[in-house]
Order: structure tokens, then C-alpha cells, then sequence
């Protein structure tokens, strides 16, 4: 009997400290339950705060082979990272959206986000911005940066165009120097005399033949080799890299770094794009920006070191005429566009001369 009640117990003992361990697990299973729930939660709640993903549609002139391209690229990549993939921009190359022209002007609509430009292009909308693609007005790069970035006339010139047209400039880039191929040596303004210059339809290089002395032959950029090579005409003006670009080294045996037009590429955000972005997104862009153009640059001056030798060593002569001579005789032109311009032109010309060094 009393074996039998020892074992009653020992069975009720048993059974009590499973019934024990059970409610512990219960526990412990429905405070991690709980967790999970809490932090799926709070992970809810962060996607929510980073709202929908952006794509920005960035449209350009340039192809996919050039450095305008690999810059675009560059900040395409920069965004998508800083942003972890909130911030995409789809690039657009070789005009499939249009000239240059056309892009700002569905920048202003509001139906492209990006594109690049010459400031002196600006001249379409607001007249004096064409001083700045007047020949010998820009001596370097520097120089229009300053101008641009760090006067009352740059200044002023960025506010009206995000205030009256919706593009909002965030920074420029360096794009090359124009000069000019020839067939053959050019060391003065008198070697200029009398020479068929082919320049595009733009007055102000059209302005560059006629005032050193060439005569201006407007043609399409698509016929130039041919025209250089039957001798139709005797040279043509363009930064290196088109020289290089379009083998006009084959059939001119002379350049000049007549360096009359430095070339900018200003990158251009549609305003009403940039109000459309949060604020973290707004400044991931123009950091993005401002890092791209500092590649772009030195993608172009780099380019521009390796192709003076590269001329060279193809049998290239490589003249570097003295330019005062030449500055003078564009100072002509001046009068013309500053009737142009109209009231305060003069004004603006002489702050963009007072930022040179």
C-alpha cells in the first residue's frame, strides 16, 4: 500500500513539473513572437518613410562613346548609390530627344529632368548670355566659372533663368577649346587672310572668320572631311577631340591653338523636377552633379594632353600663334552684339573682364 501511494506521488510530481516547463515555453514562444511582430513593424514603417523610388531621364547630344557620355554615366552611378536606389536617371545620348534646344525646352515643360548646354546657348532666352560664346571673351575655363558662379552677372543670369524659364544651372563642366585645322602653317593673323574657313551656322564663329581675316563657308559637320580633303575648303575650326573624332588629322597637316572659344557643358536641371524631389534627394543630385562635373573635366583635359602627341606623332604640325593680334581684331564684333544686348551691355562685358586673373 504504501509503495503503491510512493508511486501515485511521484507520478503527480512528474506531471506538475512538465505542466511547468510547458508554460515557460508558451513564454518564451510568445515574446519572440511579439518581437517579430514589433520589428516587422518598425521595417514597415522605414520603407514607408523612404516613399517611391525616382527615375530621372537625362537627355544629351553626345554619343556613347564620348566623355560627355562617361560623365553622365559617373553621376547616374553616384545617385543610385548615395541613395541606395531611391535616385535612378536613365541616359538619353546621341539626340533621341532632340538638339539642345529642344531638351531645354522640355526641361521648361517639365518633361525631361537633365540635360547639358553651353551657357553662351542660354543667348536664345536672355541675349546677353551670348558674350560668353563670343570669341576671345573667355580666356579659360577658370575664367567662365568665375564668371558664371561668382559675379553679379552670372548671377543674376542663373536667377532669371530658373525664375523665368525653369532651368535651374547647378554646375559647368570643361568641354574642350576650339581651334583651328588647316592646310597650311598658321603663326599669325596674317596667315588667316583670305583662307576658306568652314565654321557652323552660329554668329559668333561665323564672326571669328570674318574679323581674322578667313572667308566664313558655312557647311553641314557631315561633309567637312570631304570638303578638307578636295581642298574645297583650306581648314576648319573645332575643339581636338572632333578633329580626332573625325580623322580631319588625315587631310590637314596644320593645327593651330588658336583657342578662340572655350567651350563649356553646363549641367541643367528642369526646376520643376528639383520641387518634385524631397530634400535628401535634392542634395544627393547636386552633390552628384558637382562630382560629375569635376570628372567630365578632367576627362576633357586629360584627352587634350594625350592628343597634342598623338597629332604629332601622326605627322601633325603643331603651332600655338600669338593671340593677342587675334583678341584685338574680335574686339570689332564687339559693337555688334552689344547693340544687340542693348542697355547695359557694355556694363556686362566689363564684369566678365574684370573676372580674369
Amino acid at each position: 500500500m504504501r509503495k503503491k501511494l510512493f508511486f501515485v506521488l511521484i507520478l503527480g510530481l512528474l506531471l506538475i513539473i512538465a505542466a511547468c516547463g510547458d508554460s515557460e515555453e508558451d513564454s518564451a514562444s510568445g515574446s519572440d513572437n511579439g518581437e517579430d511582430v514589433e520589428e516587422t513593424g518598425e521595417e514597415s514603417s522605414e520603407d514607408e518613410d523612404l516613399g517611391e523610388p525616382v527615375e530621372l531621364q537625362f537627355g544629351m547630344q553626345p554619343n556613347t562613346q564620348s566623355n560627355e557620355y562617361a560623365a553622365a554615366e559617373y553621376l547616374a552611378e553616384y545617385v543610385e548609390e548615395e541613395s541606395d536606389g531611391q535616385l535612378t536617371i536613365t541616359i538619353y545620348p546621341d539626340a533621341q530627344l532632340g538638339n539642345d534646344l529642344s531638351m531645354l525646352g522640355q526641361l521648361e515643360d517639365g518633361s525631361l529632368d537633365i540635360t547639358l548646354s553651353e551657357m553662351g546657348r542660354f543667348g536664345e532666352w536672355l541675349p546677353r548670355a551670348e558674350l560668353l560664346a563670343v570669341p576671345y571673351v573667355i580666356e579659360d575655363f577658370d575664367h567662365i566659372q568665375r564668371v558664371v558662379y561668382e559675379t553679379e552677372f552670372g548671377e543674376e543670369l542663373r536667377n532669371e533663368l530658373l525664375e523665368e524659364q525653369g532651368l535651374r544651372v547647378v554646375d559647368s563642366a570643361y568641354n574642350g577649346t576650339r581651334v583651328t585645322s588647316s592646310s597650311h602653317e598658321i603663326n599669325e593673323l596674317a596667315d588667316m587672310e583670305g583662307m576658306s574657313l568652314r565654321v557652323p551656322e552660329a554668329q559668333t564663329l561665323l564672326d571669328y572668320a570674318e574679323y581674322v581675316g578667313a572667308n566664313a563657308t558655312p557647311m553641314d559637320f557631315g561633309e567637312v572631311y570631304l570638303a578638307l580633303q578636295t581642298g574645297q575648303v583650306d581648314g576648319q575650326e573645332n575643339p581636338l577631340s572632333a578633329v580626332q573624332a573625325q580623322s580631319f588629322y588625315e587631310v590637314q597637316d596644320y593645327i593651330a591653338l588658336t583657342n578662340h572659344v572655350v567651350n563649356d557643358n553646363t549641367y541643367v536641371v528642369s526646376e520643376q523636377t528639383w520641387q518634385d524631389l524631397p530634400e535628401d534627394l535634392q542634395q544627393i543630385l547636386e552633390e552628384g552633379i558637382d562630382a560629375a562635373t569635376d570628372h567630365h573635366t578632367g576627362l576633357f583635359e586629360q584627352e587634350e594632353e594625350e592628343l597634342i602627341e598623338f597629332f604629332e606623332g601622326e605627322g601633325v604640325t603643331i603651332t600655338e600663334p600669338d593671340l593677342d593680334e587675334f583678341r584685338e581684331a574680335l574686339s570689332e564684333a564687339y559693337p555688334d552684339y552689344y547693340e544687340k544686348i542693348g542697355e547695359g551691355a557694355e556694363e556686362y562685358m566689363e564684369l566678365i573682364q574684370d573676372a580674369r586673373e
